[in-house]
């Protein structure tokens, strides 16, 4: 039978997880299907109400991570300890599964690029996303992160998750209108590429890997200036947890190579159209 997957948000016709899955099942010979598909906050409940049995899966992104959690008859320790849920498994007994792919791919994405240690890490931004990396990286081992946000108060749940990580890395807060240096081994950026000025970039400027969760529009400010440093890429991240994702929604394991190539391909067109 053929199964139906997806991916919500909004925005998300950007999205590049239909490229990705699409090319997933393709190269296996299933008989699925994978769209986008508009679903503002608050719109999640109504969504899930209106599913019958040929779904499978779901995506989620922008602003739903959150609003997810609550909504799931079963959430995996990694998504109950990020308070966030990028992923929705639905059963064949109709029990769905919130998952946290976000956490998995972002170690595979960085690991991929650098075997360096890290120890000192800085985030840019306090959504769901940067509590995803945030936990992470205390995976990868870091011990010194800092928050970097325009509101203090809007690190708040990021700064709870990541404090009751096992390693309970030391945390700080700044403001990004007050940084000027961050002396770390890794910056990870989760804000949109309009908001990178030429202060942040300065400040980021003698760190050695940067991590630019940002893929369109591409090159972001900070990716325009990193010279021959480390890049771990949004789309590194998107690919590795999608790759988690695929094997969740099908059970099978996610060919990679083929869904890397198509959505190079995919980011291609898009930087010639």
């Amino acid at each position: 039978m053929g199964r139906r997957c997806g991916v919500l948000g909004d925005p998300v016709e950007h999205s590049l997880s239909p490229v990705l899955h699409a090319a997933g099942y393709a190269a296996l010979g299933l008989d699925w299907s994978y769209a986008a598909h508009r679903v503002a906050s608050g719109g999640l409940p109504d969504f899930l109400a209106g599913l019958d049995e040929e779904w499978r899966g779901l995506s989620l992104t922008m602003p739903l991570k959150r609003e997810a959690v609550p909504l799931v008859d079963e959430l995996s320790e990694r998504a109950r300890l990020a308070g966030a849920a990028n992923t929705i498994v639905l059963d064949d007994d109709g029990r769905s599964r919130g998952d946290n792919t976000d956490i998995p791919g972002a170690i595979a994405a960085i690991r991929e690029r650098t075997s360096a240690p890290l120890a000192t890490a800085a985030i840019i931004g306090g959504g769901a996303t940067a509590t995803s990396v945030g936990l992470a990286l205390a995976d990868l081992g870091v011990r010194r992160l800092e928050i970097v946000v325009r509101d203090p108060e809007r690190a708040f749940e990021t700064c709870e998750a990541v404090r009751a990580h096992p390693g309970r890395p030391e945390l700080t807060v700044s403001r990004l209108d007050e940084v000027t240096v961050l002396d770390v081994d890794l910056v990870a950026s989760t804000i949109p590429a309009e908001a990178q000025d030429q202060r942040l970039v300065d400040a980021c400027g003698a760190v050695p890997t940067i991590f630019e969760i940002v893929y369109h529009p591409w090159p972001t400010p900070l990716v325009a200036s990193i010279g021959n440093r480390v890049l771990v890429s949004g789309f590194d991240l998107l690919l590795h947890q999608a790759a988690v994702q695929f094997e969740l929604f099908t059970g099978e394991a996610a060919p990679l190579a083929a869904m890397r190539t198509a959505g190079e391909r995919a980011l291609i067109a898009r930087s010639v159209s």
